[in-house]
C-alpha cells in the first residue's frame, strides 16, 4: 500500500467518512418520515442515501481516502438504513411482516455466525457472496419501489409481489450460503 494511502487509512475525519456518517444520520430521519406517512419524502431520502453510498465510495477510491473507520461504517450505515426501512414498511402495512422478520433474521444469523467463528478463534475474510450481492440489490429495489409506490399513491401489486418473492428467495439463499460457509470453517474444511 502506498504511504499516502496508508496514512489515509489512519485518518478518521475524511470526506467519505463524513458522507457515510450523514447517511447513518438519515436512518432516524427516514424512520420518522415513514412513521408520519411521508413516504414520498422517505423515498427521496432513501434515494439520496443510495447516491451518497456511491459517492463516498468513489471519493475514497479516487482520492485515496480509504480508512478502517470507513470500511466499518459504510456497511453499518447501509444495513441500518435497509433494515430500518424494511421494519417500518412492515409496521405501516406496506410490506408483509414475515418478510421484514426474514430480512432481519438473516442479518442476525450472519452476525451471530461471525461471533461464533470469532469465539472459536476463526477469523474469516469478510467478503459478500454473489448471492448476497443479488439479495442486497433485490432488497434495495423492493424497498425503493415500495416507498415510491406508496409515497406517490400508485399501485403495482404484481410487481410488488414478484419483488417480495424474489427478496424472500434470495434472502433464504444468501443466509443459507453464509451458514454453509460457517459450518465448513467450524469443521476445519478449506
Amino acid at each position: 500500500m502506498p504511504a499516502d494511502e496508508s496514512a489515509a487509512g489512519e485518518r478518521l475525519f475524511t470526506l467519505p467518512n463524513a458522507i457515510t456518517l450523514a447517511r447513518l444520520g438519515a436512518v432516524p430521519l427516514t424512520v420518522w418520515l415513514m412513521l408520519n406517512r411521508q413516504l414520498d419524502l422517505a423515498f427521496l431520502v432513501f434515494v439520496g442515501a443510495g447516491v451518497s453510498d456511491a459517492l463516498d465510495g468513489w471519493i475514497a477510491r479516487a482520492f485515496r481516502l480509504r480508512s478502517a473507520l470507513g470500511a466499518l461504517l459504510d456497511p453499518v450505515a447501509d444495513k441500518a438504513l435497509l433494515v430500518s426501512v424494511y421494519v417500518m414498511l412492515a409496521v405501516i402495512g406496506v410490506l408483509p411482516d414475515w418478510l421484514a422478520i426474514l430480512v432481519v433474521f438473516r442479518d442476525l444469523v450472519i452476525v451471530g455466525g461471525l461471533l461464533i467463528l470469532w469465539l472459536q478463534g476463526i477469523r474469516p475474510a469478510i467478503a459478500p457472496l454473489w448471492v448476497s450481492k443479488l439479495n442486497t440489490f433485490a432488497q434495495i429495489t423492493l424497498a425503493a419501489a415500495s416507498l415510491f409506490l406508496a409515497g406517490f399513491g400508485l399501485e403495482a401489486p404484481a410487481l410488488t409481489w414478484a419483488l417480495i418473492w424474489i427478496v424472500a428467495g434470495t434472502t433464504i439463499a444468501s443466509g443459507s450460503a453464509y451458514m454453509a460457509g460457517a459450518a465448513k470453517l467450524l469443521r476445519g474444511a478449506p
